[in-house]
């Protein structure tokens, strides 16, 4: 077997430059909550392929689940000759997310799918243009989902011009809008999209309900449901992009579920599928009814492997209680995460929910963003066997997704290393 040195110089060879990599070593193998490299080396993966191996690697159902379906057949295109296992998953996503209202669903290939298709339902159904979208936000990668991006590197830049009709309003940042309570936060927000765009011209208004990559960003109670209410009122769409935060990552299935928040239009991706690709758009029928045949698909979107895996991963979600897991990750996390701010004054906030938790890390003794420091510290981790991330609009915070089904010896472990990293 090659080693991560040579398969390195392989890389640089055959792989674009624009395509990174977070740690220089190459998998192996993978499993509950490690990664090992072609080298035999171990990592604690607080991670999770950013969000998406909630069920852990190699989730025995899942595991089970594909290769059965591997054997039967691998594709025929949903739309050109349908299956079972397509209609199964739409059933339990109509049936898991929130809203006790009439849902159908659509099958797709990854997030930034999965959203364009949110925007083209809105605004097929509505006749209207506009698409409101908030500070910090990452929506994806494609020409309509980087409108929709809020930070230019390395996502937008010089990759424009962009598509049309998409405006930027604030978001409840309480740690950098002077504590907003919800309510005034989402009045604010209110107010610039009346004011800018006008209601009536709204389609749909798009939020992560916590945001990932704009810094794990968690709005003040209140904030969600005054924007709900609001589009209600005005005839806008209100969709929920849930694909980092959903399939019980929270500690909750989806983290609109955490203030009663009911979305008219869900995006799903990442945990959905045990870490084969997989989207999905779920929502109100009358909404996703509303485009005509055709109008909606892809040659690969609900691909029988993926969808095989899905329905293995939900069993496992249910049979495991992995919202359980994320509430018992995230107080043993958190508790810990504290300890360390109370002694580095480098950390100005620990926020998050359930296993989705982050460290802000600023110049002590101001809210000014340190980048550099919190790259160190990622470094230091990586060095010491601890795979970390970093995100936020401004470089300067610490995230950490570990899979679900990481046990208590890892999860411990990764913290020891984490600490040390601080120190």
């Amino acid at each position: 077997m090659a080693t991560s040195e040579e398969l390195h110089k392989r890389r640089v060879e055959a792989v674009a430059r624009g395509v990174g990599s977070t740690i220089p070593a190459y998998v192996d193998r993978a499993g509950g909550g490690t990664i090992t490299d072609v080298d035999g080396r171990e990592w604690i993966d607080f991670a999770a392929g950013i969000a998406v191996t909630n069920v852990g690697n190699s989730a025995p159902r899942v595991v089970e689940a594909v290769r059965a379906q591997v054997e039967r057949f691998t594709h025929t295109c949903f739309m050109v000759a349908p299956y079972e296992s397509y209609v199964a998953v739409c059933e339990q996503l109509n049936a898991l997310t929130p809203g006790g209202f009439g849902k159908r669903s659509a099958l797709f290939n990854s997030g930034a799918e999965a959203v364009e298709n949110a925007v083209k339902i809105a605004r097929h159904a509505t006749g209207r243009p506009a698409v409101v979208v908030f500070d910090h936000a990452y929506h994806g990668r494609t020409n309509l989902t980087m409108a929709l991006t809020a930070k230019n590197m390395p996502y937008k830049h010089r990759f424009g011009p962009f598509a049309g009709e998409v405006y930027r309003v604030p978001m409840s940042y309480p740690l950098r809008d002077g504590g907003l309570d919800g309510a005034t936060a989402a009045a604010r927000s209110i107010e610039m999209i009346e004011k800018q765009v006008g209601a009536e011209n709204v389609a749909a208004l798009l939020i992560e309900p916590i945001q990932g990559e704009g810094g794990f960003v968690v709005p003040a109670q209140g904030f969600l449901p005054a924007l709900r209410e609001w589009a209600t009122a005005a005839g806008v769409v209100f969709v929920a992009d849930e694909i980092q935060t959903g399939f019980c990552r929270t500690g909750d299935w989806f983290a609109c579920e955490h203030e009663g928040v009911e979305p008219d239009l869900i995006t799903l991706a990442k945990g959905i599928a045990g870490g084969l690709p997989l989207a999905a758009v779920t929502g109100r029928a009358d909404l996703m009814d509303a485009v005509h045949v055709g109008g909606l698909g892809g040659t690969y979107g609900g691909n029988p492997i993926a969808c095989a895996a899905a329905l293995a991963s939900m069993e496992t979600m249910r049979e495991l209680d992995l919202a359980a897991a994320a509430r018992r990750i995230g107080a043993v996390m958190g508790e810990r995460l504290r300890a360390i701010a109370a002694g580095d004054p480098r950390v100005v906030e620990v926020r998050g929910r359930g296993a989705m938790l982050a460290m802000e890390i600023v110049v002590p003794g101001t809210l000014t963003p340190d980048p550099a420091a919190t790259a160190a510290i990622s470094a230091a981790c990586h060095a010491a066997g601890l795979l970390t991330l970093t995100c936020g609009t401004y470089g300067n915070v610490l995230r950490f997704l570990p899979p679900l089904a990481i046990s208590d010896d890892e999860l411990g472990r990764g913290l020891d290393i984490l600490a040390a990293a601080f120190g």
